[in-house]
């Protein structure tokens, strides 16, 4: 039996959409963010030593990292729609967005969650202009401007593509999905309609709703 370790309002809600969508067997361990910090508990590391989630087990098997799990439950158990072969166009395309969604844009969206933090922490008075100051500076002149461009490419090849990969969805279009939607929460989408129409057409399938249903909502942290 696969087993999912899954923290609260997190990246392994993907995991479960995926797990849904192969028509796999399955139980769900839930695990809550500590309310101060918003970390995953220390029960995590009984797991695995980074205290991270997602992270499943399957027998005797532990996988951590999403983009691992994604490739393991396609490889093992996923049918010939969900794999996709050395020789197949689409390949190298769903490499691309696998490793992207967390080498790339992940880090964006996480440093203008916690720059766009710094502000609010406490601190003493006096210190809080220039902390405010630093922050936004960073946001402005860095992080925005990097994840506008990002963004805009994003948009472009889901312009011309129903899913990241084509007709269908793949692994990249799981990876992606989290990044995409925290996107939704500190970002301008407004102007990026065929992001919004991925995010609508993901959230309408039946084994994402499933997926929320078993694992519970997602609320990308602004």
């Amino acid at each position: 039996m696969i087993t999912l370790h899954h923290l609260e309002n997190s990246r392994s809600l993907r995991i479960v959409w995926l797990l849904e969508e192969l028509g796999l067997d399955y139980e769900i361990r839930h695990y809550a963010r500590d309310s101060k910090t918003m970390l995953a508990p220390p029960e995590l590391k009984q797991v695995h030593p980074l205290g991270k989630s997602p992270v499943i087990t399957d027998g005797d098997i532990t996988v951590p990292e999403s983009g691992a799990i994604i490739e393991y439950l396609i490889q093992r158990y996923g049918n010939d729609s969900w794999k996709i072969s050395a020789d197949d166009p689409r390949w190298v395309q769903e490499r691309y967005w696998l490793h992207y969604a967390e080498g790339s844009l992940m880090p964006l969206l996480v440093m203008k969650l916690v720059f766009s933090r710094i502000p609010k922490s406490p601190m003493p008075f006096i210190a809080r202009p220039v902390a405010k100051g630093i922050s936004g500076k960073v946001i402005g002149t860095f992080i925005d401007p990097q994840l506008e461009n990002q963004l805009a490419v994003i948009e472009a090849h889901l312009g011309t593509h129903s899913w990241f990969t084509g007709d269908t969805p793949s692994a990249a279009d799981i990876i992606m999905s989290f990044p995409l939607q925290a996107a939704s929460a500190r970002a301008d989408l407004s102007q990026l309609p065929a992001i919004q129409r991925f995010l609508q057409q993901m959230e309408a399938r039946p084994a994402y709703q499933r997926a929320v249903e078993r694992a519970g909502p997602l609320t990308p942290m602004r």
